[in-house]
């Protein structure tokens, strides 16, 4: 997603820029909402970093920053369970309104492949679909008769 560092004029070469293209987009996670390490990297415009946005987050100082919004992959918090720093993220994802179950947030209703909260916060409206599966398979059977 090169698109967040064209609009705010971010050269992804350049480290720094990097690191504020992921505070960004961390700041944009709208309450009440989690994304993966990987999924900010992505829409930071700079995916396969995920480990890279886990530690810009760990030696980030910004005041309010909602770090605590950022989960693995799979839903569960990063830190060793029990520790004073999971501790601390699971009281504020509760706070918001989120819960753990078996150690993971379960981000039931969002849509396969959808940021549109993110999305939204960024960019300012909600990105329109590009296809999906009735796409696809319109296109598939169109292939098949030609």
């Amino acid at each position: 997603m090169l698109e967040l560092a064209q609009r705010f004029g971010f050269n992804l070469a350049d480290p720094l820029d990097r690191k504020r293209a992921v505070l960004a987009v961390v700041s944009a996670i709208p309450r009440g909402e989690v994304r993966s390490y990987a999924e900010v990297a992505r829409a930071a415009g700079w995916p396969r970093h995920a480990r890279l946005v886990a530690r810009v987050l760990s030696e980030s100082e910004v005041p309010g920053l909602p770090w605590h919004r950022v989960l693995r992959a799979d839903g569960r918090i990063a830190f060793p369970k029990g520790s004073p720093s999971w501790l601390e993220q699971a009281r504020r994802l509760a706070i918001e309104g989120l819960t753990l179950i078996e150690g993971r947030v379960r981000r039931a209703g969002r849509q396969a492949g959808g940021d549109s909260g993110l999305d939204a916060a960024l960019w300012g409206a909600s990105p329109q679909p590009r296809g999906g599966a009735q796409a696809r398979a319109r296109r598939s059977s169109d292939s098949r008769r030609g």
